[in-house]
């Protein structure tokens, strides 16, 4: 009669012959990493495909152009400048690109931050300090917000930076709730109807600047920083302001865009289809030539009935 196998040694030599299967544990697990990986990959390309059609239609990069990206250390410009090296890689025009990030001398700034992470990526960067912090609470009174002189300043520093370097064109990572908001700051507090261009040109005329982000939701670039694990360094003089109307209007949008899916969508669309004559600005229309421009509709008609009679 044959001997079962009883030792250690027997025991584990029969267990090697038995064709491993995982567990169901680990089967779910494996589940579970493609489908993140499918949901990362459609919104990696949703926000390609997102950024590529704003420089499409505003021709926002051509041929040669030597592109600032300004990093602020936020989710925003980390997404446009990883968004914007992967397409310099794919696209059919060759155009260089430099991060370049103002330093603003607020307490406690984790100066190392965007160094090491720049560095890890391989980009070219330059790190510019300026000490606006200092003149923002100097000049602010207070109860006051500060986003406005702040912006000025640095807009004036990266700007002038701009020309140093020899680029031709200043990208902000400014995305589309960005745009909205503004649009209801300025009618609910400026009394103008107006927004952020995708596109515009510097008052001074030497800075074309370009917002490669405009057609992105917000939500979209979060959820993509926050996989990419981006090294967030917040903003100590603006985000704790408790007067901070740009929140209020941010939370309104919030709340119409949980209420009315879409509605977020057909605003931005209303921005870029604007009917001129059906405002009332008489700087955009000619509402007081409307009389003339009817005399010389009614002489055409006129003219060419009198023609085919």
């Amino acid at each position: 009669m044959p001997t079962m196998m009883s030792s250690p040694q027997a025991v584990n030599a029969a267990a090697d012959r038995v064709d491993p299967v995982p567990s169901e544990t680990a089967s779910r697990h494996s589940a579970e990493q493609a489908r993140q990986k499918r949901q990362f990959d459609k919104l990696q390309k949703r926000l390609r495909r997102c950024v590529g059609h704003a420089i499409i239609d505003y021709r926002m990069i051509e041929e040669g152009d030597k592109v600032m990206v300004c990093l602020s250390g936020g989710k925003d410009s980390y997404t446009m400048l990883e968004i914007l090296r992967n397409l310099q890689r794919n696209a059919p025009v060759s155009f260089s690109l430099v991060a370049v990030n103002l330093d603003q001398k607020q307490p406690g700034f984790p100066e190392h931050v965007l160094p090491e992470y720049l560095e890890k990526l391989g980009v070219d960067y330059h790190i510019l300090e300026r000490d606006t912090y200092s003149v923002v609470k100097e000049k602010t009174p207070e109860g006051k917000t500060t986003c406005s002189l702040c912006s000025r300043l640095r807009r004036g520093s990266l700007y002038g930076f701009a020309e140093q370097i020899g680029a031709n064109k200043v990208a902000l990572g400014h995305h589309r709730e960005d745009i909205l908001e503004t649009l209801f700051l300025n009618m609910f507090f400026g009394g103008s109807l107006k927004a952020m261009p995708p596109k515009l040109l510097s008052d001074d005329g030497k800075n074309i600047v370009i917002r490669p982000l405009a057609y992105c939701k917000e939500a979209d670039i979060a959820e993509f920083a926050r996989q990419m694990a981006f090294p967030i360094i917040p903003c100590n003089l603006c985000g704790s302001q408790p007067n901070l109307q740009r929140q209020v209007v941010k939370e309104m949008l919030a709340e119409w865009n949980k209420k009315h899916p879409g509605r977020l969508e057909s605003m931005f669309r209303a921005v870029t289809n604007v009917a001129p004559s059906q405002l009332a600005d008489r700087q955009l229309f000619d509402f007081a030539g409307l009389e003339a421009k009817q005399a010389d509709l009614m002489a055409d008609r006129i003219q060419a009935f009198e023609v085919g009679s």
